[in-house]
């Protein structure tokens, strides 16, 4: 399955059906009076969370959605009936924005969560409505109200508790795949990430969803390489694993680059609290390893973290720090129950 965060949509909602003019007519009753009914109501567009969703690629193929409308109203004072709803399946974290792109209309965060976005039509009112004692024939009904129409964009946030994130190649892909059952593509050249991916890790008897997104190059923020488009799935995590490829020549300017980025793009990225970790450690020597760790803690980082994909070095303790670092329930609505955020400081 393709991924895809991004898509723009044409919603509309029913028209109300039209009211009827019509009249009674039996035999042996001269003045029956009038008895046409209401039109039914249009349906209204909704839009619901499905778990099983994480990507917006339906919207590729089916961009234009149309509520039913209301039936007319007939005679004998029937009522028309009203439009179904028309229901929308998006992923949890999916945003709507108006066709601005940056007026957010409503944020899907939750599992099962639904909202209606565009009500439908009433429908006209039928002649039975306007009888009264000076005009007991009314000739007059009421049209359908129209449905309301917009364009919209949706915006895909993955729901992730840590975000990934280094210079391409840093090993982020390979991570994600020791610590989770996930499977991105994983080759020795830089942009092999090309979308993001998720994974859940599991250690003692709890879970955490990890994000792998794109790599980050100086000038992402500015449109080189992949760009900042995949930071926006990071944006709600509540912390970041910054991976530094051990066996770059300057692993300080690698790790500001990377945080340059961050500031870059906004959003508060640069303030969530941050694990940083020497990535394969397998590659370099013990020395090499003593030499660019003490740098980066110069830098001020208070503590880095040695990893190794391959040889498995450093996993769990990451993982063990990343969860302390993570509260446990996800949930957190009180801010003392929140990580405090450690930004770091050049």
């Amino acid at each position: 399955m393709k991924f895809l965060d991004q898509a723009k949509v044409f919603v509309k909602s029913g028209k109300g059906g039209n009211g009827c003019v019509a009249f009674r007519r039996e035999k042996y009753i001269e003045y029956g009076g009038p008895n046409g009914g209401d039109g039914g109501r249009g349906g209204d567009i909704v839009f619901y969370t499905d778990a099983n969703l994480n990507t917006l690629i339906d919207f590729r193929y089916k961009q234009h959605f149309k509520a039913p409308v209301g039936q007319d109203g007939q005679g004998k004072d029937r009522a028309g009936k009203g439009g179904k709803n028309l229901r929308i399946a998006v992923p949890i974290g999916t945003e709507i924005l108006a066709e601005d792109r940056e007026t957010v209309l409503v944020d899907l965060t939750e599992a099962d969560q639904e909202i209606v976005l565009l009500e439908g039509g009433n429908g006209g009112w039928g002649n039975t409505r306007f009888k009264s004692s000076t005009n007991q024939a009314p000739r007059n009904a009421n049209p359908g109200h129209l449905g309301e129409e917009r364009w919209l964009w949706l915006r895909l946030k993955l729901i992730a508790d840590v975000g990934l994130v280094g210079l391409p190649n840093a090993g982020k892909s390979t991570f994600l795949s020791i610590v989770t059952s996930a499977r991105p593509k994983i080759a020795n050249y830089p942009f092999t990430t090309l979308h993001p991916n998720l994974g859940v890790a599991y250690l003692d008897g709890r879970e955490m969803v990890l994000a792998d997104i794109p790599g980050l190059i100086e000038g992402a923020h500015e449109g080189s390489g992949l760009g900042t488009r995949f930071l926006g799935h990071i944006e709600r995590c509540r912390a970041l694993l910054h991976l530094i490829d051990g066996t770059a020549d300057d692993v300080v300017d690698s790790f500001r680059t990377v945080r340059a980025e961050l500031a870059a793009y906004g959003a508060g990225l640069d303030e969530k609290t941050e694990i940083v970790a020497l990535n394969k450690c397998d590659s370099i020597s013990d020395e090499e390893i003593a030499e660019k760790t003490a740098a980066l803690k110069a830098a001020g980082i208070a503590h880095v973290f040695e990893l190794s994909g391959i040889s498995g070095q450093g996993r769990t303790e990451i993982l063990r720090a990343l969860f302390e670092t993570v509260p446990a329930n996800r949930k957190v609505t009180d801010e003392e129950d929140a990580p405090e955020a450690v930004p770091w400081t050049p």
